[in-house]
């Protein structure tokens, strides 16, 4: 298991750019758990990968990996690894020698493994890093992650500069390697219906503040719209959680979670299913205001 406690983060202490980015952090995610960490620019998702990842500490609050604290312990790095966005791999290192020293520092690193998600990629392995494009540099940094057996594995922004196919291609294999070798995947990413049928569970953050961990069943059972005339819209929404609004004119769409009750007679109202993204958006508004 994975446990945040009561974490929070603050940048620039005591400077005029004092900055707190995260407040009292309480998360709990389960071995075997495929989750999606969402949040806008600025919400705190990248600073929470990151002490989650052991790349940062908190200033305040725990983290506990298998009931191991993280913080400064060696112990864990062999249990978590972390795909990010930042370039931590020397440029000038060709790929496949990336990979041997790789192979050296991680035990559960498979090499074999490493070479056929490449050839999958065409990642041509005599490249140096400084030398692929953005979207290669991305693969590179998503086979990594693909081919260590840890038990912890968290992919930052994964399919940054990559295009439909080897998005698709990503998207199989990291199925594929869920079923196989089932660990706790955690996938920070602003493309959250491209994942809606691969994850399992939902964190929203913004502003620092976890505002809703829940299952995507669940979710997308009890979140819904109703539009209509602005007046019957009120109506209805009268005595119910209603997450966020749209108006054009005299219509209105109201995005609402909880249960559905049946519409008056003869209402013109008209009920819609809520996709994923529309879900965080409207959450992420109401979170901030």
């Amino acid at each position: 298991m994975l446990k945040l406690k009561k974490v929070s983060k603050t940048f620039n202490l005591g400077t005029v750019n004092e900055k707190k980015v995260l407040h009292e952090i309480d998360l709990e995610l389960n071995e075997g758990d495929f989750v999606t960490i969402i949040g806008g620019n600025g919400a705190g998702k990248s600073t929470l990968i990151n002490i989650i990842a052991n790349r940062i500490f908190a200033d305040s609050g725990e983290v506990l990996i298998d009931d191991i604290p993280a913080k400064e312990n060696m112990k864990i790095h062999d249990k978590i690894f972390c795909m990010s966005e930042a370039d931590l791999y020397d440029t000038s290192l060709k790929i496949k020698d990336h990979f041997k020293w790789i192979n050296r520092f991680y035990n559960s690193f498979d090499l074999n493994k490493a070479l056929e998600i490449s050839e999958k990629f065409n990642l041509d392995t005599s490249k140096r890093f400084k030398a692929l494009s953005k979207g290669y540099q991305s693969i590179f940094k998503l086979t990594v992650a693909l081919s260590l057996n840890v038990p912890y594995v968290i992919f930052d922004e994964p399919v940054l500069g990559l295009d439909a196919n080897h998005r698709e291609l990503f998207y199989n294999l990291l199925l594929k390697e869920y079923e196989n070798n089932e660990r706790t995947i955690i996938i920070a990413t602003h493309l959250i219906e491209e994942i809606a049928n691969l994850i399992e569970e939902v964190v929203f953050i913004d502003q620092g503040k976890i505002l809703l961990q829940e299952s995507v069943e669940n979710l997308l059972e009890t979140g819904y719209s109703i539009s209509g005339l602005s007046s019957e819209v009120d109506a209805y929404c009268s005595d119910k959680t209603v997450i966020g609004y749209d108006e054009l004119g005299a219509l209105k769409i109201a995005y609402l979670f909880g249960p559905k009750t049946p519409l008056p007679p003869n209402s013109n109202l008209r009920f819609s299913t809520m996709n994923l993204q529309k879900l965080f958006v409207k959450i992420t508004e109401k979170g901030g205001n």
